[in-house]
């Protein structure tokens, strides 16, 4: 698996646990960390996350198979 993928996962599974806290706690952990939604810190966090989840979508094309065989 690339960096660049795992690095990807890591900022998707901390967008889920950010949607999970809103939805079940109404509290936006980035937010709270950092200074507001507003906050510069902030919206550089929400807009890795985003990246990542765009990268993300590159995981469901690819062809695991392949992947394998160029490791060996």
């Amino acid at each position: 698996m690339l960096v660049l993928d795992k690095i990807s996962l890591a900022l998707v599974i901390i967008g889920a646990l950010n949607w999970g806290s809103i939805g079940l706690f109404q509290l936006d952990l980035v937010a709270w960390l950092f200074g507001g939604q507003a906050a510069v810190l902030s919206r550089v966090i929400y807009t890795l996350v985003a990246l990542g989840g765009v990268w993300c979508v590159s995981l469901l094309f690819r062809d695991t198979a392949e992947s394998l065989e160029q490791r060996e």
